[in-house]
This record gives C-alpha cells, sequence and structure tokens, in this order.
C-alpha cells in the first residue's frame, strides 16, 4: 500500500514537475527567443534597409532532365534580383489588380504573374478590439514581408519554349471582380502557337480553385509540366511553443505527415518526396495556406528553404506528370488552394460518429484536418473541441461550453470518483483508530505498516483512491490546454466580466490591486514575470485548498507538506496560463467539493470541512 500510495504521489509531482518547466523556464525563455529573434530582425533591416527579393526568387520547380523523368528537387536556378521595399499598399498598387470579395476574404490577384499575393481575413482582427486591422495573410513582392502562391507551367528540359512566369501580364475577360459563384478568366498568348487560358474560382470561405488550360495551335506537340507553390520571405514570428508546430506542413500520401519547423528546413535544405493523395503547404498558429492538388495526381512535391541577401525564403511546391499538348488540342490541370483560417467546421476533424466534414470530407482529402495541430493525444484533445464546439453552437458562448464539458466529464468519471470519495470517506472515518495505532506502536514502524494494513483490509479501504481524482484531471488538462491553445474558435473568445479572451491569461493582477494602482508589476526586471496572479487563478487556488480540507491528511510529515503548499503552487504557475483553462480547474474543484461531501455524508462520516479550516488557522496561530 505504501508503494502504491509513492507511485501515485511520484504521479502527482511528475505533473507538477511539467507544469513547474512550463512556468519558470519554458514561457520565459520563449519569451527570451522572441526578443533575441526581435533583434536580429531589427539588425538585418539595418543592414539592407532598401532592399528586399524581388519576385524572381525563389520560382517554379525546375524541369525534369528530359520528358516523363523525375523533377528535380534543387532550388530553381535563378539570379536574385533586389528592388526597394515599399509598404504593402504600395506595393498591390504596383501592378493591375483583380478585386477578390467573400465573406470571409478580402484582397486582390495581380496580373502580373497572376499570383494570389494579397488577402485579408476580414473576420479576424489583430487584437481583441473589433477596430483593430485585420489579419493580413498575403502580401505581394516587394513588401516587407511577401507571401503568395503562384500556379503555372515548366517546359521540358531543354525545352525553349516560352511561358507565363511572374514577370507575365495577363489579360483579364471582363472586369468583373471575383466573388463566390463569379469566377473570373485570365488569358496569355505566347505568340508562338500556345494559348493559356485560367479560370479561379473562389468559394464563401477560403478555397480557390484555378483551373489551366493550355491550347496549341503551332506546328509541333509541346510538353509541359504544370506546377504550383507557395512561398514565404522572411523567417515570421512563431510562438515557439513545443506543443505547437508552425512552418512547413503536408501529408505526402505514404510519406503520411510531414512537418519542418522553420530551424528544420533552414538545416535540411530541401527535402523532396514523390506521392500521390497529397496536400502540403505552410502552417502558422491560427491561419495557413496549402495547396490541394487532385488526390489522384502523381506529384514530385517538395520543402524548400533558401538565402536570399539577408533574407531567407521558404518555398513549398509540387510538379505534376508531363501533359503533352498536341497539334490543334488542349491541355487542361487542375490546382486548389486553401488560405484562411484554421476553422475546425472548415477544414474538417476525422473522428467516429462526430467529426466534422469540412474541406477534409468534402474534396476526399487525406487527412487535411491535420492542418490543426491536435497533438500525439488528438484521441482526447478532438472529442474535447467537439464537445466545446457543440455547447457553443447551442448557448453562443465558449466560456459556457467549458462549464458544461465540466459538468459533462464529472458524469463521465462518476462511478470512479465516487468509488474513490467513498474510499476516502472511509479513510476518514477510520483516523481515530490510525492515531490510536500509532499511540501504540510509536516506535515500531513496522509494526504499524502492519496493522494499518491490516485496517485497510478489513475495511476495504484503498489508501491512494484519493489521489485518483487528481490523476484523471491530469489528461483533460492537458487535452483542454491544447483545445484552448491551438484552435482559433477559443481566440479572442469572450466569458464574462473582464475575460475578453478565453486563450489568454487573466489581464487582472493582485500586484497592482488589480489595476487600481497605476503600475504594471511585470515590468520590474527579473522578478516581473513571476508577479502575475490574477481574479480567476486566486480563485482556482482556493476552491484547490478548499477541496484539500475534506481530505484526511496524509500520516507522512512530507506528504503532508506538499499537498499543504500544492495550491500555492498551482495558483501561481496558472497565473500565466488561458483563463478558460484556469476558469475549467476552477469549476471542476467546486464541483469536485460538493460530491465529495455528499458521498462523505451518505457513507455516515461528518464533513469537517470547516473544523479543518479552524485548525489549519489555529496550527498557524500556534506557530506563529
Amino acid at each position: 500500500m505504501s508503494d502504491n500510495r509513492n507511485t501515485i504521489l511520484a504521479v502527482i509531482l511528475s505533473g507538477l514537475v511539467l507544469l513547474g518547466w512550463q512556468y519558470f523556464f519554458n514561457i520565459p525563455q520563449m519569451e527570451k527567443q522572441r526578443a533575441a529573434q526581435q533583434a536580429q530582425q531589427q539588425q538585418d533591416a539595418a543592414k539592407q534597409p532598401t532592399e528586399a527579393p524581388a519576385a524572381t526568387t525563389p520560382g517554379a520547380p525546375s524541369a525534369p532532365a528530359a520528358p516523363g523523368t523525375p523533377a528535380a528537387n534543387a532550388p530553381a536556378n535563378r539570379q536574385a534580383a533586389t528592388a526597394p521595399v515599399v509598404s504593402r499598399e504600395a506595393a498591390i498598387a504596383a501592378s493591375p489588380r483583380i478585386r477578390v470579395e467573400t465573406p470571409r476574404l478580402d484582397g486582390t490577384i495581380s496580373l502580373k504573374g497572376a499570383r494570389i499575393d494579397d488577402l485579408s481575413l476580414t473576420q479576424l482582427r489583430e487584437t481583441v478590439d473589433p477596430k483593430s486591422p485585420p489579419i493580413h495573410l498575403f502580401s505581394p513582392s516587394g513588401s516587407a514581408n511577401p507571401y503568395y502562391a503562384e500556379f503555372g507551367w515548366v517546359g521540358a528540359a531543354g525545352s525553349n519554349v516560352k511561358l507565363p512566369d511572374q514577370n507575365t501580364l495577363w489579360q483579364q475577360q471582363g472586369s468583373a471582380t471575383l466573388t463566390p459563384g463569379n469566377p473570373v478568366t485570365l488569358t496569355w498568348d505566347n505568340g508562338e502557337g500556345l494559348t493559356f487560358r485560367r479560370q479561379i474560382a473562389v468559394d464563401d470561405r477560403y478555397l480557390f480553385t484555378v483551373k489551366d488550360d493550355v491550347t496549341n495551335v503551332g506546328s509541333a506537340p509541346v510538353t509541359l509540366y504544370p506546377f504550383a507553390l507557395i512561398s514565404r520571405h522572411g523567417t515570421p514570428h512563431v510562438e515557439g511553443y513545443y506543443i505547437l508546430h508552425e512552418g512547413l506542413i503536408g501529408y505526402l500520401g505514404e510519406h503520411g505527415l510531414q512537418e519542418y519547423g522553420y530551424a528544420k528546413i533552414d538545416e535540411a535544405k530541401t527535402v523532396g518526396f514523390k506521392a500521390t493523395n497529397a496536400w502540403m503547404g505552410i502552417t502558422d498558429k491560427y491561419w495557413a495556406s496549402a495547396l490541394l492538388p487532385d488526390t489522384n495526381a502523381q506529384l514530385q512535391a517538395r520543402f524548400s528553404s533558401n538565402q536570399v541577401g539577408a533574407t531567407r525564403t521558404y518555398q513549398t511546391d509540387y510538379l505534376e506528370d508531363a501533359k503533352t499538348v498536341p497539334i490543334g488540342g488542349t491541355v487542361t490541370a487542375n490546382a486548389r488552394l486553401f488560405a484562411g483560417a484554421k476553422e475546425a467546421r472548415v477544414v474538417g476533424i476525422n473522428f467516429p460518429f462526430a467529426g466534422l466534414g469540412g474541406y477534409n470530407q468534402q474534396l476526399g482529402l487525406n487527412h487535411f484536418d491535420l492542418l490543426i495541430d491536435w497533438g500525439w493525444f488528438y484521441f482526447i484533445t478532438k472529442p474535447m473541441f467537439l464537445a466545446l464546439d457543440f455547447f457553443f453552437h447551442l448557448f453562443g458562448n465558449f466560456g459556457i461550453a467549458i462549464l458544461l464539458v465540466t459538468v459533462l466529464i464529472k458524469v463521465l468519471f462518476l462511478p470512479l470518483a465516487n468509488k474513490s470519495y467513498a474510499s476516502m470517506a472511509k479513510m476518514k472515518a477510520i483516523q481515530p483508530q490510525l492515531l490510536a495505532l500509532k499511540e501504540r506502536h510509536p516506535d515500531d514502524k513496522a509494526k504499524q505498516q502492519q496493522e494499518m494494513m491490516e485496517i485497510y483490509r478489513k475495511e476495504k479501504i484503498n489508501p491512494v483512491a484519493g489521489c485518483l481524482p487528481v490523476l484523471l484531471q491530469i489528461p483533460v488538462f492537458f487535452s483542454l490546454y491544447k483545445v484552448l491553445f491551438v484552435t482559433i474558435e477559443m481566440r479572442h473568445a469572450p466569458f464574462f466580466g473582464w475575460i475578453h479572451d478565453l486563450s489568454a491569461a487573466d489581464p487582472t493582477n493582485l500586484f497592482n490591486l488589480f489595476g487600481l494602482i497605476p503600475f504594471d508589476p511585470t515590468s520590474i526586471p527579473v522578478l516581473g514575470h513571476y508577479l502575475v496572479l490574477g481574479v480567476w487563478p486566486l480563485l482556482m487556488g482556493f476552491t484547490m485548498w478548499f477541496q484539500m480540507k475534506l481530505n484526511p491528511q496524509p500520516p507522512d510529515p512530507t506528504q503532508q507538506m506538499i499537498f499543504a503548499w500544492m495550491p500555492v503552487i498551482f495558483t501561481f504557475m496558472l497565473a500565466h496560463f488561458p483563463a478558460g483553462l484556469v476558469i475549467y480547474w476552477a469549476w471542476n474543484n467546486l464541483l469536485s467539493v460538493a460530491q465529495q461531501a455528499y458521498i462523505m455524508r451518505r457513507n455516515g462520516v461528518k464533513v469537517e470541512l470547516f473544523d479543518n479550516l479552524k485548525s489549519s488557522f489555529s496550527k498557524k496561530k500556534k506557530t506563529a
């Protein structure tokens, strides 16, 4: 029994170590990395304040060495040019454009190169202030941080056929705006017998569909290879947490899920895959862009990183098998682009009996739901999100959804928790016997242990059962943390009162009397990071301490000290965690107190909560 108790205690302490590492090491370390990254970016900008990579680098995938052979995985051999860095607005105004308007997207497509390079997410803002600027996803070349998608054709090795590139000026048929239900058509004639026609359509969410036709009226057949790419210039700011992937991502057929963070692809330079039924892209925490080729297309897919001057460029692209355009004939290539927020109902969730279809199901994609980083414990995080999403659509508030899901979890674990609390109630009832046992054998620990185990056996008590409620909380805690941290649905989701963002920490702080003192304690050097203690973390710590006063004190003094300090430690550690997580823990503690008190009464055990509270304060007075 003693070994079991020590094992359970070790598990609890391991959880404390994980939380402590997150609080005392990971968060400060990430802040240092962000500061260093910003300093480096400022230093790079100072070195080259007026130059940026031009549109020519990086470019389309290289053509195969010969028709029918695999595409080269090396970067395209193009000379980098430089151009002055201008504002995003000036870069957009530098070329003729097609307007893009959907319920969730606003932007333009450049007629120069036919790039999709200007997109903003109209329903998402940079801060909780609804008047703050929208999130800019794509930006054109010439701006500070170019990010765009490009589609086209490359010729066979040795071919000198004239093809459209990033400098080609396409002609729009008509002057219509690209909207859902109203595609636009672009054309370009190479003057050598080939006519290129591109139709671009968009839905009411985040999906672009690109159909490329090539018609040959020349004197000889032409072999071409369709390609698509997403390019990003400059290493973007990342959250830097080990539970979140940001960077290049794809599910590449039999190669499965491939994730390359920016540092990883910088080291690898280029990685290539032959794949069918694949998709690939670049993901941030809450939004992403991804190429979605036909599921039966044979692809040469690639992730790459290149250094252009002082700027690092990242690209994911694919090259399809060759298509030969006969004399008087036409060939077609289809491509799709996802560019938007990683909303679960849009992307989709694979989960038995309760999944959300989204593009994953609609387009028959291969695990496109993994664009959202559900983590290794997806079998817990996915149902956790689905439950929260269900209650949110019923009540319109994710905070209420968290409270209801907490109740649901308590109901699911009710039989196990009841056994645990019943065992704890029996433990409470035999406390006089255990005290008498110590008095009879004050110096014989072995005898104490032997007779104590006999009492446990006789009363059918599991002495470690009281630890089970805490153990059950650990996987739920981390799964809820993951959901709050990675899902965009939780971003800027309000609760009540001062909680305007459940995915962020409680903004109040005890150390400035919750805003009454015009002073930011976190600005204090060295100690500032730890001087954060909001209202909800305080409530959580109080409910945790309150719950522990229902339990019998462990016989071991060391364990007594550990359990006495646990509420204080958790209060300070969770102060930096998302408010939604702290609300869950506080509410769960209150439900546990009510459940435990009821079971103790049902087992004929006196609920000595107030007596224990009184004795705690009286002990402090005696100590003083």
